[in-house]
């Protein structure tokens, strides 16, 4: 399974606010053996949204999109995804209830508060799109065919991402092997590797310090990972194994 990661937001391009959610939303793909083949980060605008989710959608297996749910006048994602399949706006049965039993809810707690939400706004998805509904916060997410919405808000985004994870699989692994040598004596072995095993990617990670370097091994079975750390076991120093990664794997 291939998959891509479009976060939404004109504070993620300015440095306002850390990616967090692409970082956190790559490993658990990883963990479950997805391999992510695009990470793009977009402003507030409706037709550079709905491009990106357009080309996505049509080239990858999976898209998630975080970030530009809500009632402001920046939340633009629902109406950038409902225009990217030429779908209409409409509020949800499901998600116009959750919405308005949070809403009570929060009134109910702080009744000195005035509360002005357009509850029909929050409740709008592209006709057609299964719900997910927001369980830590207000505005639901949503399904519409390959691409999956959630919120840019850490503490509601992963939740929500939980409650659809099993959707996402593939058969990527990774196994990453700890080297004492310095990075220009590990360049030429990889090099002879990419003719002595086709089928896995090499990825060098040098450190500073004392760290140990790191040589990360992918490819899309058991079999090949074992085979590619025996070879470079036989071509280099090799003086442990970090971490596992993939389907079976138990990472996170």
């Amino acid at each position: 399974m291939q998959a891509t990661l479009l976060t939404v937001g004109d504070e993620l391009l300015s440095g306002d606010v850390e990616n967090t959610n692409a970082t956190w939303l790559a490993r658990q793909l990883a963990a479950r053996g997805v391999s992510v083949e695009r990470i793009a980060v977009v402003p507030d605008e409706v037709a550079v949204i709905a491009d990106h989710v357009r080309r996505y959608a049509d080239g990858f297996d999976a898209v998630i999109v975080t970030g530009g749910l809500g009632g402001t006048p920046d939340d633009v994602t629902m109406d950038a995804v409902a225009a990217a399949f030429d779908r209409s706006l409409t509020a949800d049965e499901d998600a116009l209830a959750d919405v308005e039993e949070t809403v009570a809810a929060y009134a109910e707690a702080n009744p000195d508060r005035e509360i002005d939400v357009n509850v029909e706004r929050h409740a709008s998805l592209p006709a057609g799109g299964r719900p997910i509904l927001n369980r830590e916060g207000l505005s639901p997410g949503c399904v519409l065919e390959n691409v999956y919405v959630l919120p840019g808000i850490p503490r509601e985004m992963k939740p929500m991402f939980e409650s659809v994870a099993d959707e996402f699989a593939g058969a990527v692994r990774t196994r990453t092997l700890r080297t004492p040598l310095p990075e220009s004596e590990v360049t030429p072995v990889l090099e002879a590797a990419r003719e002595e095993l086709p089928e896995v990617a090499l990825g060098s990670y040098p450190n500073r310090g004392d760290d140990p370097n790191r040589i990360k091994i992918t490819a899309e079975s058991a079999a090949a990972v074992d085979e590619a750390e025996a070879w470079l076991r036989e071509h280099l120093a090799i003086d442990g194994v970090e971490g596992d990664g993939g389907p079976g794997s138990g990472a996170a």
